[in-house]
């Protein structure tokens, strides 16, 4: 046999050893892609969670880069029943930053701005719709927490530190709609929804009873029973002599000024932000986690749904969801509904990062989307001219999106 011939035959092999190998490899490969990609997170515990909303991390700051992407990376479509609600080519932009715990977002229709709580620094901003400029609108606010505007275009605020729901009248003046329930003061309001029928229905749990956010109980109450904190020190006179004395329940401010209970502790324990449905049918009740001064277990992070009758009255209680995702416990704050009765839900994700934000959610309780923060949001807002644009309280920071709906209720 030649050389030449022995050379050609060693090409041949070779060639088909190489086309072997190649076969092989892709049939390894379709045996282990499966398994991997199809992978669920160990039962033991949650998902990990990404260590950066988006990688590399973006700015969000108003001299960071525009985003380049026709939709947000940070909008996440989790059915695509959610694609009809996001706008396209709208970015998540960073309002304003160097507020110490920011909360309950507002828009003033009239007035063309947004109104928010800086709790900790007692405090309320506000950001103008015409120029992006953000100033003090308030201070002090009584560690205001929840606000939002009535039918009539007036203010609403729930004060931690006077543990009071009060309304800004149009000429500048302040009335108190709720203080107390059966003569015994309020825990510290938290958020405040109107109602077309001239009510106000609120929550009352017990968040603002502590330093931070307000002040905690006199000597000897439920959020001060050694006495060791000094409940008046830098507050006006008359401030830190209350002591918690109910439960943490929800009520209904009637417009004659009756105050009603509407929900109970043993029904919803911590309530916190709420929410109508848009033809008011419905009503929407966050229970957070355990506060200062509970005895009992606290809420459990989820949200529950009633139906409201013709009497004011609520029934039919269902939970509406636990808020987990992905294994991670996505806790709801504020919620508001869209005019189809979708609910955008602050979400609180600790320290899993890349869960923080909003998650929004069908009427019948079914997650479609999710947006994505650097910051735990504490509560959010629809607004803008056309109310189609979404505000979301976040830590610090302010930040807003177009979408494309727009919000049921004023505030």
């Amino acid at each position: 046999m030649g050389r030449d011939t022995i050379l050609e035959e060693t090409r041949g092999l070779l060639s088909r050893r190489a086309v072997l190998l190649g076969i092989g490899a892709v049939a390894g490969a379709a045996t282990v892609l499966p398994r991997t990609v199809g992978a669920q997170p160990p039962s033991a515990g949650p998902v990990a969670p990404p260590s950066t909303v988006t990688s590399p991390p973006r700015d969000f700051g108003p001299t960071g880069a525009p985003t380049t992407y026709f939709t947000d990376p940070d909008i996440l479509t989790v059915d695509p029943l959610f694609n009809n609600y996001v706008q396209p080519n709208s970015a998540i932009q960073r309002l304003w930053t160097g507020a110490l715990w920011s909360e309950g977002p507002a828009w003033s229709s009239q007035g063309r701005y947004l109104v928010w709580s800086d709790i900790p620094n007692n405090r309320q901003l506000r950001w103008l719709e015409d120029d992006g400029r953000v100033s003090v609108f308030r201070m002090p606010s009584n560690n205001s927490n929840g606000n939002s505007f009535d039918f009539q275009g007036r203010q609403l605020s729930c004060e931690h530190l006077m543990r009071r729901v009060v309304r800004y009248e149009h000429d500048g003046s302040v009335t108190v709609l709720a203080d107390s329930y059966n003569g015994k003061r309020l825990n510290s309001p938290n958020d405040v929804v109107p109602h077309p029928d001239g009510s106000y229905w609120f929550t009352d749990p017990p968040y603002g009873g502590c330093l931070y956010e307000g002040t905690a109980d006199a000597p000897g109450g439920p959020t001060n029973p050694s006495g060791r904190l000094r409940s008046r020190v830098g507050q006006a006179a008359g401030v830190g002599l209350a002591k918690r004395e109910l439960p943490t329940n929800c009520y209904r401010v009637d417009p004659s000024g009756r105050i009603d209970l509407i929900l109970t502790e043993d029904q919803v324990p911590d309530p916190n932000g709420l929410a109508f449905s848009p033809d008011y049918k419905k009503l929407y009740v966050v229970s957070t986690g355990k506060g200062p001064g509970d005895t009992g277990p606290g809420g459990k992070g989820d949200m529950h749904v009633f139906d409201v009758g013709s009497d004011n009255k609520l029934s039919n209680q269902k939970l509406f969801s636990d808020f987990v995702i992905d294994g991670v416990k996505c806790g709801p704050d504020g919620v508001r509904c869209d005019v189809d009765g979708n609910l955008w839900c602050s979400s609180s994700a600790g320290r899993a990062v890349g869960y923080s934000g909003v998650t929004v959610w069908t009427p019948e309780g079914k997650l479609i989307g999710r947006i994505r923060l650097p910051e735990i949001c504490g509560n959010v807002c629809f607004g803008g001219p056309k109310r189609n644009r979404l505000f979301m309280a976040a830590s610090q920071s302010l930040y807003a999106v177009y979408v494309n709906t727009q919000g049921a209720a004023p505030g």
